[in-house]
């Protein structure tokens, strides 16, 4: 009788911090190219109402029938919302200005916390097709955050090389504790990124410093530079390794990918 091998679940991430502008989308939508140019198939999903990783995708609003608020709120189908990138291997679920009330129409129904892990639970036949899910967070630790904390196996922190930086991970770090009492024992933090780091600028060097002294571990090796061309790309809807791939942002994000392969036992293009 043949012995049927089961399909490996995808390594799920949310990618969250809770003050904006910090390159978090930036890093969703980037290392998800760098991870689906090494040769794994990646799907993420915009939980932010602001729908910027979409767009900087290339998936234009009118293209937005069905969106991540059908997956969260009425469970559909990932083949009705999931949207094939111009990056290989890269698959998107959109965001809509929907999900701007998500929060209000979950905050009364039983399990508001757990609707996207359940909606992504009853699809683990189609997501096994992918080796990593990324999940664009709003910038905000409001439900929509909490859905995505539940429903992933860790968290990716970017951390911007600024002032009072560190400062702004404690509330964070308080909420994933709290899921982790809760619905999600088993979340973990993948990782903390530095983004927006400029090796000329003292203050980008004593950030890393206090990072790597607090943290250890957790935070990645690679750090994201302040880079003009990084910035640009999502206003031609690329991610930097198809606009730019040569560009200290594209040289970045690679390392990054490479790195969180590393970390999960793969190498690029498959299982160690």
């Amino acid at each position: 009788m043949q012995t049927v091998t089961p399909k490996k679940q995808p390594k799920i991430i949310a990618v969250s911090n809770q003050k904006g502008g910090v390159g978090k989308t930036t890093t969703a939508i980037n290392l998800g190219a760098a991870l689906a140019e090494a040769g794994c198939k990646t799907l993420i999903i915009d939980l932010d109402p602001q729908g910027n990783a979409s767009t900087g995708l290339g998936v234009s609003h009118t293209d937005r029938g069905t969106s991540s608020y059908d997956l969260l709120v009425d469970g559909a189908a990932l083949a009705d919302v999931s949207h094939a990138c111009d990056v290989a291997g890269l698959n998107i679920v959109p965001a809509t200005a929907d999900l701007s009330s998500a929060d209000v129409e979950l905050a009364d129904k039983s399990g508001r916390v757990g609707f996207l892990r359940k909606a992504l639970r009853d699809q683990m036949g189609e997501l096994a097709d992918y080796q990593f899910v990324l999940i664009d967070c709003p910038p905000s630790l409001n439900l929509l955050t909490i859905n995505a904390m539940v429903a992933a196996d860790s968290i990716l922190v970017p951390l911007q090389s600024e002032f009072f930086a560190l400062e702004g991970l404690s509330q964070l770090m308080l909420t994933l504790r709290e899921v982790r009492q809760g619905a999600n024992p088993d979340l973990r933090i993948e990782g903390i990124v530095l983004t927006m780091y400029d090796k000329r600028n003292n203050l980008s060097l004593q950030v890393e410093e206090d990072a790597r002294e607090n943290l250890g571990d957790l935070v990645f090796k690679t750090v994201i530079p302040r880079n003009v061309r990084l910035s640009e790309a999502p206003s031609f809807a690329k991610p930097i390794l198809d606009y730019d791939k040569n560009s200290a942002g594209a040289v970045a994000y690679r390392a990054l990918a490479a790195e969180l392969l590393a970390l999960n036992g793969q190498t690029a293009g498959g299982v160690k």
